[in-house]
C-alpha cells in the first residue's frame, strides 16, 4: 500500500476494518513515513495530533493492519519490530551503525533451496545487516579529517 491517492477510509473497509479516525490517522503516518517506524515512532508522531491515542491503540491497530496484510512487521533485532506498508516483496537493508532501514528490489520468488523442500512456506523475506554508503562515507571523511590533524 504506497498510493497517497487512494481513499484510506474505502481502503479499511474494503479490508474488513472499521475506519476509525486514529486508524485513518496511524496508516496515513504510514504511508507517509518510508523509514520502517517502529510503535514508538508512530505513537510519538500521531499523538501530536491525536490528543487520545494511546499506545495500546498503535499496538492494537498494527497488529490488526499486519493481520489483514495492509502492512509487515519486520523484526529488524529481537527487540524491535518496525513496520512497513509496502506489502510488495522487497528486501530490507539494515545500517548497523545509522540504524536506517532500505528498501531494495529482489524477485524473492526465484530463491530456490532444495533444503526447503517439503516445507509450507507462509512468509518471504530477505534481510540483510551492514553499513550503508552514508554512514561509510561519514567514516571515510572522519579518517580523512582525523589524519589531517
Amino acid at each position: 500500500m504506497t498510493d497517497k491517492s487512494i481513499n484510506l477510509t474505502e481502503y479499511l473497509i474494503e479490508h474488513g476494518i472499521r475506519p476509525s479516525f486514529q486508524r485513518i490517522k496511524i496508516l496515513q503516518y504510514l504511508i507517509g513515513n518510508k523509514d520502517h517506524p517502529t510503535v514508538d515512532d508512530i505513537y510519538q508522531a500521531v499523538a501530536k495530533e491525536v490528543s487520545t491515542l494511546s499506545k495500546t491503540t498503535v499496538y492494537n491497530t498494527l497488529t490488526l493492519f499486519t493481520q489483514a496484510s495492509i502492512i509487515k512487521g519486520l523484526r529488524a533485532s529481537e527487540n524491535e519490530i518496525r513496520y512497513d506498508p509496502d506489502t510488495a516483496d522487497h528486501g530490507h537493508f539494515k545500517c548497523k551503525k545509522c540504524s536506517g532501514i532500505y528498501d531494495f528490489a529482489v524477485n524473492i520468488d526465484t530463491l530456490q533451496s532444495d533444503a526447503l523442500a517439503g516445507f509450507q512456506i507462509h512468509e518471504k523475506g530477505i534481510y540483510f545487516t551492514g553499513i550503508c554508503p552514508a554512514c561509510m562515507e561519514n567514516k571515510t571523511n572522519s579518517k580523512s579529517e582525523e589524519e589531517t590533524k
